[in-house]
């Protein structure tokens, strides 16, 4: 059976925010005293967990909050640099006309959010906004609950290794992009449901109810 709810990302899963963030994240460093992103140290980090990733750039979690505030305030700034990325808005539509109903989970504002998603922001019945780190899997929890689905027509959708944790962690699907923040591979070795390799892919998989298979 199809899915009736998508619960998507949107840093690195429907806007390409990645250049923004490689960009800022050292001014962020200073700020906070955290260690400094080396270009050679990308790709590393691409392959790492989330908590590997605050181990290796011993950023201290207590400030954790305090950066997810600033984050959000550089985001609204340079809002008019992160664009979804291109075929998102087209997915979302049809995934909507079908039937599915959309919400989105991220750490950024729902302002913040709106603002990229454009008039692809029409298209979300829910919006839960402001995650922690950590704190997707209650806000899965209360998506599923306003749209009043089973456990088993849902899926997640996003970019890094935490999307998947928080998936399993509420026993929903979860989805996996190749385009956005994590390495493929590092996705991969996750086991999620589905992984697309193109935003096409993700609302024919989506709408057949397709599960435990990497769309091409």
């Amino acid at each position: 059976m199809p899915y009736l709810l998508a619960i998507f990302d949107l840093d690195g899963t429907l806007v390409d925010s990645f250049p923004w963030f490689l960009r800022t994240i050292n001014d962020v460093a200073d700020r906070f005293g955290f260690r400094h992103v080396r270009d050679e140290d990308v790709e590393g980090l691409r392959h790492a967990s989330t908590r590997e990733i605050l181990s290796r750039l011993e950023v201290p979690v207590w400030k954790l909050p305090a950066i997810a505030r600033h984050a959000r305030r550089l985001k609204g700034d340079a809002a008019a640099e992160i664009s979804l990325f291109a075929g998102a808005e087209a997915m979302l539509r049809t995934l909507a006309e079908n039937g599915v109903q959309l919400a989105l989970v991220t750490s950024d504002s729902e302002v913040n959010a709106r603002q990229k998603l454009g008039e692809a922001a029409a298209l979300f019945s829910h919006f839960d906004c402001a995650a922690s780190l950590f704190g997707k899997p209650a806000k899965f929890r209360r998506a599923i609950r306003r749209a009043g689905v089973d456990a088993d027509r849902v899926i997640a959708i996003g970019d890094e290794i935490r999307d998947i944790e928080a998936a399993r962690a509420v026993g929903i699907a979860c989805g996996a992009v190749s385009w956005g923040y994590a390495a493929p591979a590092a996705l991969r070795a996750r086991g999620p449901d589905l992984v697309f390799e193109r935003i096409g892919d993700i609302a024919p998989a989506l709408l057949s109810g397709v599960r435990d298979s990497t769309p091409a």
